[in-house]
């Protein structure tokens, strides 16, 4: 098993919603949520990629009311609310020029993901590869506390901005949380970066609002003290951003969208693919696994690897590691993963387990900016296993 070693220093990022990339990861999830609205079946991989005052979105969709979707109207919605909507930006919802390029689904593919087509009865998985959940007890949401607090600082800045609380905010902004681990335990941010999108502004009012608000947002964590360091826009000036400033593609934050570097990721990125797609369902299943496992106290981390082969029902390998934290041996937890008592990771199962082609109470564009994980609103960040999993444990 894999021992804790030495303290360390590890570092995470978040980014806003209106960066670049996290633009096109909206676009193409509403696009994704407009499909599942009208129909649960459809299949949907929207790829959207941007630049100045231009918005492109590609991809493969079968659903059968396309007819009644208007992806144009629904990115620039999206632009709209994200906050662009100023003409000097260089990028606003009035004014950029929009192209789509879009068919349906390959056949050769449906009939492997189609149930009762294809080689195998059940539903297979959309895609080969392997996809990974983690949790840890570092944070409340059983998150690693440098992209926790990453996000959650971000969101804060996002409020201000949204509400006028800070006038000269504008949408691109990236977060940046450095913390101490002592025996794998946070004890202490060391650093805080913050580079925000703003209106012409001195760099020393920015600095000096930007910092007030980081180290009242962050004092409650008791992370923080007269030696944690701020660097605010650390460039001396951010004031060209969004699309204008850099180009921007869906899937490029997949580290951002999980754990901020923390384990490991099969590379597969989740914005605008439909859930037979199992690098998303897949992904976010594995964490509702891990998480679970945790809240059981069953271990104190635990990252469950997932594999599939296109088109087949099953996984072809589940593997559990809990870094030599684990309560319970690994073995036992291995058995109740690849049992499918208590998980079931066929992608039929996981879909219906986690209601995923009909979100009740949120939203796959909800998912694009802040992270996937670590946020109550989703239904794989439930802990509704935590009896089933140590009563199994109990029987070993």
């Amino acid at each position: 098993m894999s021992k804790i070693i030495k303290n360390h220093v590890f570092t995470s990022e978040s980014v806003s919603e209106g960066h670049p990339d996290k633009i096109c990861d909206q676009a193409s999830d509403a696009v994704l949520d407009a499909c599942l609205s009208l129909d649960p079946e459809s299949r949907v991989a929207c790829e959207t990629a941007t630049t100045t005052n231009l918005l492109m979105q590609i991809g493969e969709i079968t659903c059968n009311q396309w007819d009644k979707i208007e992806p144009e109207a629904l990115a620039r919605k999206v632009i709209h609310d994200i906050g662009y909507n100023r003409r000097e930006l260089e990028f606003s919802s009035q004014t950029f020029e929009y192209a789509c390029h879009i068919h349906p689904q390959s056949c050769d593919i449906s009939q492997g993901v189609t149930e009762g087509e294809g080689l195998y009865e059940e539903q297979g998985a959309g895609d080969q590869g392997m996809m990974f959940g983690y949790a840890t007890k570092s944070t409340p949401a059983l998150m690693p506390a440098p992209i926790y607090y990453s996000h959650q600082l971000l969101d804060r800045l996002q409020t201000l901005r949204k509400t006028g609380q800070i006038h000269y905010l504008r949408p691109d902004a990236k977060t940046q949380v450095s913390v101490l681990h002592e025996n794998g335990v946070p004890v202490k941010i060391t650093s805080v970066v913050i580079s925000h999108q703003t209106d012409e502004m001195s760099l020393e009012k920015i600095q000096s609002d930007l910092t007030e608000v980081t180290v009242d947002f962050l004092n409650p964590t008791g992370l923080i003290d007269d030696s944690t360091q701020y660097y605010i826009n650390p460039t001396g000036r951010f004031v060209i951003g969004g699309p204008h400033g850099d180009a921007g593609l869906t899937g490029r934050k997949i580290i951002v969208d999980t754990y901020g570097g923390v384990g490991c990721h099969g590379g597969g990125a989740f914005s605008g693919k439909d859930p037979s797609k199992v690098d998303r369902s897949a992904a976010y299943y594995a964490r509702y696994a891990a998480k679970n496992i945790v809240a059981a106290g069953l271990a104190d981390k635990c990252e469950i690897q997932v594999a599939y082969a296109i088109g087949m029902p099953r996984p072809l390998s589940i593997n559990v590691e809990t870094f030599g934290t684990g309560k319970v041996d690994e073995s036992v937890i291995q058995d109740i993963l690849e049992n499918g008592e208590i998980f079931d990771f066929r992608p039929a199962a996981l879909i219906k387990d986690l209601d995923l082609t009909r979100p009740k109470g949120w939203c796959y564009q909800d998912t694009a900016a802040l992270g996937h994980f670590g946020r109550d609103i989703f239904p794989w960040e439930r802990t509704d296993r935590i009896d089933a999993l140590k009563q199994a444990t109990a029987v070993h």
